[in-house]
């Protein structure tokens, strides 16, 4: 089905007329798709459908220009693309709309994403690249508007750094970075920050991005009018115009319907950011959408009778026909021939998909069957159970839930029995449960032999007459041996090229490395972590720097819809192993010093997050994560760059390992468990609670996802019998987490003398100033009071109130 094209004038007539024939095949196989698409959804066979109707015309133009090596970011009215460049058929568009789980069936997201959410697979199945230049690549869609832009930016800028960085590896990555980043989006979205913000950015940075905006005048209901000044993206993009003395972008406005001006605005477009770099936008205007926005609501009830009629008219794949038989390429007669043909090779498509779909739930039915069968005749509540197979099989297509429902309920009716029926039974459930489960929940962490936990620690060493320095130097030695070693790592972020960042973690690696690899950014988080993730998902190992940790939360939708999610929605066939580099804690202000880690740790499952307590820890993170192949955060002490540490000698050599916990100070009374800056404190009142015969043992957690894999923490509490976890979160943020993870994955419970208790934060952000942080986060006083008010309670004589 792939569509592939040369100009008119450089082949015969017969051939170009080959070529429109095969576009039209593809347009109407793609519109059949979407009604019958349609169908399915309302009559329950599938939960939800969005489609591409109405925009095939124009797809089918960038598909002729989209090369091997090329990338698309695009959402979700994208399927005549994917049909166009080879990489959607029939009954994986079924599939995708049914949630088959068989990655072979549907190869977008193997049924973990709703239908029109296309990818391609950038791995092999060990988890190693593939050769994405021998492919056409599609980057794993998002639902969120505009969720794509960032991605798209950092797809394009990939080409910049492959065509300007010497020394890297492209051979599966780039040819000296011709390749365009294509990305899709409807007009609606343009209203998006995430729009702006990656518009702004392309400019900047001159990559190569041809940007498809599908213009239809709606956003679901919302006319234009209330979405776009002047209603018309292009014309208030009009700034952007690059000329003779200023680059910027090139802008190109055409019908969506117009088929020759389609094929060569893109042929343009290509040639425009293919050669020169330069950023396209593309305002494909007077589109269609013949069903409306969605399965959700018919597009009769927002739109007149006018509207309605000139949308008939105008129809992309009617006026394609029309414009075919203009020009005598074909006739009605063979136009109707080719339309009824594809009808019953999409009716056949989408009964073969359902029959994949759904023939494996029925064959597990029929061997669910027997064991239900036996289990009913060895109860006594024999008429129950029967009554649950009837209703079970009267449903014509189960699924598998309608099989495990019925199945443990009927176990319900065997409480107190002990037969082989039972067992049986108990047997199938745990089997079924065991190998349907991780079809829903695999991959959400790397499974290759380069994932993050397979890195081994290697200590930092050191010289005998080793010299303490600001910990700032061991970032900075570290950095500069890493890029060295490794020409495909870059990092960028605000203020961090030319003063080589606030904290002077950088300094100086600019002038040794160049601009494009250790790069100042604007203030603009979310294409930050864009531009990371597009490299990232390219080959490249970028660190973004978000300079703040405060500020993650500008790029944390970003981080959490497709970052985080990226390895789980794609089952392992996509990643992006970037690095996001911020520094945190205990600074002074509303919004320079919080903490959200409680909310990170729930929102970036997927993404692991580590909080080292000085820069030598942190450098052994970097170092660690660079031979690995998932995306990480990494909170550097924002209080800790002038502190001193001992200088080691084995720069980018050691690593600190994931998920390993650390005992800073060994006691026997009580548990203290803290991490990041808030650990000093934690040390210091340990040391004032030996005074009065508190003995305390300090754990240092270093990372919260993962979290104490090897369950050390439990073993101290055995020790002391008594825990109390510090943090600088609010309430129930990060520490709840925490003892969720030690009472019940751990059971510490059980060896608990006195109750668990959590000191963190007030329920505010840190008010200004340094008598702000010590009446808004816990304090050396209140760890001290804390762990005294425990103790007093648990030996009273020992330990007299202490007021």
């Amino acid at each position: 089905m792939q569509s592939e094209t040369q100009s008119k004038e450089s082949i015969s007539f017969e051939d170009f007329k080959t070529q429109v024939l095969e576009d039209y095949k593809i347009a109407v196989t793609s519109r059949e798709c979407s009604l019958l698409g349609r169908r399915e959804v309302l009559t329950g066979k599938a939960k939800f459908g969005i489609f591409g109707d109405g925009k095939e015309i124009p797809q089918l133009a960038m598909a002729k220009v989209f090369k091997n090596g090329d990338f698309r970011s695009g959402y979700y009215r994208d399927q005549t693309f994917m049909m166009a460049i080879g990489e959607l058929n029939i009954e994986q568009f079924f599939a995708g709309l049914y949630g088959n789980t068989n990655i072979e069936d549907e190869p977008m997201s193997a049924g973990r994403q709703m239908g029109g959410h296309f990818a391609t697979h950038s791995l092999e199945v060990d988890g190693s690249w593939k050769n994405l230049m021998q492919q056409k690549n599609s980057s794993a869609d998002i639902s969120p508007t505009a969720g794509q832009m960032p991605r798209l930016l950092g797809l394009a800028q990939a080409s910049k750094i492959y065509r300007n960085v010497e020394g890297i590896d492209a051979e599966k990555f780039s040819d000296n970075g011709n390749e365009i980043a294509w990305g899709t989006i409807g007009n609606a979205s343009t209203s998006e920050g995430h729009f702006w913000e990656t518009i702004n950015a392309a400019g900047v940075l001159q990559v190569p991005m041809v940007m498809s905006v599908w213009d239809d005048e709606y956003g679901i209901s919302v006319h234009a009018k209330h979405q776009t000044t002047k209603e018309n993206i292009s014309e208030i993009l009009k700034g952007f115009q690059r000329d003779e003395e200023k680059k910027g972008y090139e802008i190109i406005v055409v019908n969506g319907w117009n088929y020759v001006a389609l094929v060569e605005a893109y042929d343009r477009a290509s040639k425009i950011a293919r050669t020169t770099h330069s950023p396209v936008l593309i305002h494909v205007n007077e589109l269609t959408q013949p069903q409306g926005h969605s399965t959700s609501g018919s597009h009769e009830r927002y739109k007149d009778e006018d509207r309605l009629a000139w949308e008939r008219e105008f129809d992309c794949n009617v006026k394609f026909k029309e414009w075919i038989l203009e020009n005598n390429f074909s006739t009605e007669e063979e136009l109707d021939s080719i339309d009824k043909d594809i009808k019953k090779q999409v009716r056949d498509g989408k009964k073969a998909a359902w029959t994949a779909y759904s023939q494996p739930v029925k064959d597990k039915f029929s061997d669910l069957l027997p064991f239900l069968e036996n289990a009913a005749s060895h109860s006594e509540n024999k008429d129950a159970i029967e009554s649950l197979i009837k209703e079970l099989s009267e449903i014509k297509d189960p699924l598998k839930k309608d099989l495990l429902v019925v199945a443990r309920k009927s176990l319900r009716y065997m409480i107190g029995l002990e037969n082989t029926a039972k067992s049986d039974l108990i047997e199938w459930i745990e089997t079924y449960t065991s190998t349907s489960q991780p079809e829903y929940s695999s991959h959400l962490y790397s499974d290759s032999a380069n994932n993050a936990l397979s890195i081994q620690e290697v200590e930092a060493t050191y010289d005998e007459d080793a010299k303490d320095v600001d910990a700032r130097i061991i970032l900075r030695d570290n950095f500069d041996k890493i890029f060295a070693n490794k020409p495909e790592t870059l990092i960028f972020g605000e203020d961090s090229g030319a003063i080589g960042d606030v904290n002077q973690g950088l300094e100086g690696l600019q002038e040794k490395y160049g601009e494009l690899r250790v790069a100042d950014v604007g203030i603009r988080e979310a294409t930050i972590l864009g531009q990371g993730l597009g490299m990232a998902m390219r080959g490249l190992r970028p660190i973004a720097e978000i300079q703040y940790l405060d500020y993650i939360l500008y790029a944390l939708q970003i981080m959490s819809d497709d970052l985080a999610t990226l390895q789980y929605r794609t089952k392992g066939k996509q990643k992006a192993p970037l690095i996001v580099r911020t520094r945190g804690h205990r600074l002074e202000g509303i919004w320079h010093s919080g903490s959200p880690m409680g909310a990170l740790v729930h929102l970036l499952r997927g993404i692991h997050i580590l909080v080292p307590r000085n820069m030598t820890k942190a450098a052994g993170f970097y170092n660690t994560l660079l031979e690995a192949d998932e995306p990480a955060l990494v909170v550097e002490c924002l209080n800790g760059y002038r502190l001193k540490e001992k200088l080691p000698n084995n720069f980018g050599e050691f690593r600190t390992p994931l998920g390993v916990v650390e005992t800073i100070k060994e006691g026997k009374d009580i548990t203290l468990v803290s991490y990041g800056s808030t650990l000093r404190l934690v040390e210091e009142a340990a040391k004032e609670l030996e005074l009065v015969g508190i003995n305390a043992e300090v754990i240092d957690v270093q990372s919260l996802l993962p979290f104490d894999l090897n369950k050390d923490i439990v073993k101290s509490v055995a020790k002391t019998n008594r825990l109390l976890v510090i943090d600088e979160d609010v309430p129930g943020g990060a520490s709840a987490y925490i003892m969720q993870e030690i009472l019940e994955n751990q059971n510490a419970y059980i060896h608990l003398d006195s109750k668990p208790q959590t000191l963190a934060a007030k329920e505010h952000r840190p008010a200004y100033g340094t008598d702000g942080d010590y009446f808004s986060k816990p304090s050396t006083e209140d760890i001290y009071e804390k762990v005294y008010e425990i103790m007093n309670e648990a030996n009273p004589s020992k330990f007299p109130k202490l007021r």
